[in-house]
C-alpha cells in the first residue's frame, strides 16, 4: 500500500515549548494533530441504490458546477445540493444526491460524471427526482491504498493532542511523526492553514462549467479527470456507454486540471503543467513552467497563464501571490511577472477583468487589460466572506464557494460589483 506521507506533504517547522532547560536535560511540550486514518468498506459506497433526498442544508461546502441554469454544490464528501438558479436573485434548491466520497463532478447531456472515492460515477439526471446509474466504474483512483481486508483508506480527521516529551527524543523536533498509520503534525503548521462562464472553449458549451480548483473537465467527448499523481481519460462520446481510454502517470501532488483550446493546463504544488490533445486518447506532454512549492490553480486566456499560488495545508510555501505567465511558445512558458496576495484560491477572468478569490480577505477585481499592471489596476474588493472558487458567466454574474457559503455577484459593472444572492452555511 502506498504510504500515507506519500499522499499527504506536511509542511517544516516545529514549534515546540520548552518547560525547563538544563545542560544535560530539558523537557518540552509538544503539540500535535493526530491525523487519523479514515476506512471505507465496499458495502459503505457501493450500492445501486442512489439516494435522492429533499433539499439539505449546506453544511460543509466544496466544488461548484453549472449546467443549463442548474447549479450544483458539492457537500464535501457526501454528496452534491442541486439549485434551480433560472433567478440568480433567488436560487431555489431542488433536492440532494447523496454520493459517498464525492468530491468532483461533471455533465454532458444530463448524465452527471461524478467521483465516490475510488470509483466513476454515470448517473442519468433527465429526471432529477428519479436519477438512474449509468454504470460505475470501480477503483478507476489509487486514493491511499486498500488494506489486507479490503477496506480502503480515503483520508484522515484531525484530532488535536499535546504530549510532554524530552528534547532528547528522536521526533523531537520533527514536523510529523507516523505511528501505526497514524500521521502527527505539528499544530503549529497545522493551525496556521485555513480548514476548509468564464471565457471558456467552445467545445465546452454543450457541456457544463466547473470553477478552477476542479479535478475533472470535459473537451472533445472526452472527460479528464486527475488525481494527486495520474491522469485518467475517459470517452464520453456516447455518455450512456462510457469507456476509460487511458490512465497515465504525470507527476506528483497534482491539483487542478484546465482545458484551453487543444490544450489541458495541469496545475500541481511544483509547477504548471501543460498537455496537447490533438490525439484526445494519448494527451502528449509538452513542457511545463516550474515555481516554488505551493498550491496551484490556474485560469488560461489566450497566449496567457494566471496562476496563484498560495501557503498553507499540505502546500508547504510560504509566498502568496499571482503569477502571470506566458504562452507565446507553448514549448516555453516563461514568467512575465509576480504580484503579492492575500491568500490566493481560485480565479476566472471576464473580458480583461481578472476575479480573485482571496480565503478569507474576500474577491478582488483587476483590470487585467496589461498584465504588466494588474497589481496597479484593483477595481473592486468585496470583503467579509470566505472565497474559495469562482465561476463567471456572460460578463454579469459570478458564482463564489466558500467556507461560509455560496454568493452571487452582479458583476456587470467591475468597478461596483453587487452581491444578489447568498446561501449559508448552516451551523451543525
Amino acid at each position: 500500500m502506498r504510504s500515507p506521507l506519500h499522499i499527504i506533504i506536511l509542511g517544516i517547522w516545529l514549534s515546540a515549548t520548552l518547560t525547563s532547560c538544563l545542560k544535560d536535560h530539558c523537557d518540552a511540550v509538544i503539540r500535535y494533530v493526530a491525523m487519523d486514518p479514515i476506512y471505507v468498506t465496499e458495502k459503505q459506497f457501493r450500492s445501486n441504490d442512489l439516494q435522492w433526498m429533499a433539499a439539505q442544508p449546506l453544511k460543509n461546502p466544496g466544488k461548484i458546477y453549472f449546467y443549463n441554469n442548474y447549479l450544483l454544490i458539492n457537500e464535501l464528501r457526501e454528496g452534491i445540493h442541486f439549485y434551480d438558479n433560472s433567478d440568480p436573485r433567488s436560487p431555489v434548491q431542488i433536492g440532494y444526491l447523496a454520493i459517498p466520497g464525492n468530491v468532483d463532478m461533471a455533465i454532458k447531456d444530463q448524465v452527471l460524471m461524478a467521483d465516490s472515492y475510488v470509483d466513476l460515477l454515470f448517473i442519468n439526471i433527465t429526471d432529477l427526482s428519479n436519477p438512474k446509474l449509468v454504470t460505475r466504474m470501480p477503483e478507476v483512483y489509487t486514493l491511499y491504498g486498500k488494506t489486507s481486508t479490503g477496506a480502503y483508506l480515503v483520508g484522515y480527521v484531525p484530532n488535536e493532542i499535546e504530549e510532554f516529551t524530552t528534547c532528547d527524543n528522536a521526533n523531537a523536533g520533527q514536523p510529523w511523526l507516523l505511528q501505526n498509520n497514524r500521521v502527527f503534525v505539528d499544530f503549529a503548521v497545522f493551525d496556521a492553514v485555513p480548514q476548509n462562464g468564464s471565457k471558456v472553449d467552445a467545445a465546452l458549451q454543450a457541456v457544463g462549467i466547473g470553477g478552477s480548483m476542479a479535478r475533472f473537465t470535459i473537451a472533445a467527448d472526452r472527460l479528464y479527470a486527475v488525481d494527486h499523481a495520474n491522469l485518467y481519460t475517459f470517452n464520453i462520446s456516447d455518455v450512456l456507454h462510457p469507456s476509460q481510454t487511458n490512465s497515465m502517470p504525470i507527476g506528483w501532488d497534482i491539483e487542478t486540471i484546465f482545458p484551453y483550446d487543444h490544450y489541458l493546463f495541469v496545475g500541481s504544488q511544483s509547477g504548471m503543467h501543460i498537455y496537447d490533445r490533438q490525439n484526445a486518447d494519448q494527451p502528449a506532454y509538452l513542457s511545463s513552467y516550474q515555481h516554488m512549492t505551493a498550491c496551484d490553480p490556474v485560469f488560461i486566456d489566450g497566449n496567457t497563464a494566471y496562476v496563484t499560488l498560495r501557503d498553507g495545508s499540505t502546500c508547504e510555501n510560504f509566498s502568496n501571490q499571482l503569477d502571470v505567465v506566458d504562452l507565446s511558445n507553448i514549448y516555453a512558458p516563461y514568467l512575465v511577472i509576480s504580484y503579492p496576495m492575500e491568500h490566493p484560491h481560485g480565479l476566472s477572468k471576464s473580458e480583461d477583468d481578472l476575479f480573485i478569490c482571496e480565503g478569507d480577505a474576500g474577491l478582488k477585481v483587476f483590470d487585467a487589460s496589461d498584465r504588466l499592471k494588474i497589481g496597479d489596476r484593483l477595481l473592486a474588493h468585496a470583503k467579509g466572506f470566505n472565497a474559495f472558487d469562482i465561476i463567471t458567466l456572460s460578463n454579469d454574474l459570478a458564482l463564489i464557494i466558500g467556507s461560509d457559503g455560496f454568493y452571487q455577484y452582479d458583476i456587470s459593472n467591475p468597478e461596483k460589483i453587487k452581491q444578489i444572492s447568498h446561501i449559508p452555511v448552516q451551523p451543525e
